[in-house]
């Protein structure tokens, strides 16, 4: 039975264990779905995660447990209480593989009961988002762009206030073409291939290849609304760089008008 401290996914995926080995173990492999990564490949290599420019927001961490290429465990390092991040990969025929990820270390009371809540959501994204990458780019490398700001809720009103701001549909559907025509904002086009009442994933083919999300998460009074894109090579490194600043201006920008 699955540990009710914990998170327990799962999620079949295309490729041979080393491919997927490479997609879920190693920093340029992580850091195509999911945040930014550096990580020494070896049993009690150091390794940081990178959720925004500041320096808070770099988190730093271990190697615990380097099996390639079944398993690898991330945690706060020896002796640090904390969140661990277990990652199995078992192969499933000859071209899949089913990927479980064990998240523990969670606390008791409100508060960790709604970290746990919040980051499971995240997981389900950011699986889907590893499935997207073995699908659609297997063995590229993708730069993030991960923008998000704190809007007034509640979700569904966000969520409004997003698409009208994006000027796309407020109810896409899977197949349906996305293109961002707000005068405002960067361009984004490609096609929705996930929906869910959080979310909305894309494969994009403007301004350069890769996946993106338009999110909101979260049931307050306030929700995180994120704009993320995952863009590969070189020309997707530019635009990456280009188009990071002017995501975050636009989404602080409207996080400050009243009544979104």
């Amino acid at each position: 039975m699955p540990n009710e401290r914990s998170i327990e996914l799962e999620i079949e995926v295309p490729g041979r264990p080393e491919e997927v080995w490479q997609a879920v173990a190693t920093g340029p492999g992580i850091s195509s779905w999911y945040v930014p990564h550096t990580v020494e490949e070896r049993a009690g290599g150091a390794g940081t995660a990178s959720f925004g420019p500041e320096p808070e927001m770099q988190i730093t961490g271990r190697v615990a447990v380097w099996e390639p290429p079944r398993r690898v465990v991330f945690d706060g390092g020896e002796g640090v209480d904390g969140l661990a991040f277990e990652w199995t990969v078992e192969p499933r025929g000859d071209d899949s593989c089913l990927v479980r990820l064990v998240n523990s270390g969670f606390g008791t009371g409100p508060e960790h009961d709604a970290q746990r809540e919040g980051m499971t959501e995240g997981w389900r994204l950011f699986m889907l988002n590893l499935r997207l990458h073995l699908e659609h780019f297997a063995g590229r490398t993708a730069t993030a762009v991960l923008p998000m700001a704190l809007w007034a809720g509640p979700r569904e009103a966000a969520w409004r206030a997003l698409s009208s701001g994006l000027s796309i549909p407020a109810a896409p559907a899977v197949g349906d073409r996305i293109e961002v025509t707000a005068a405002d904002a960067p361009e984004l086009a490609g096609t929705v291939v996930d929906v869910d009442p959080r979310w909305v994933a894309m494969i994009v083919d403007r301004p350069a290849l890769g996946t993106a999300f338009l999110a909101v998460e979260g049931d307050g009074d306030h929700v995180t609304v994120s704009i993320w894109s995952y863009l590969y090579g070189p020309d997707g490194a530019a635009v990456a760089t280009r188009d990071d600043p002017r995501w975050r201006q636009w989404l602080a920008e409207r996080a400050a008008t009243p009544g979104c």
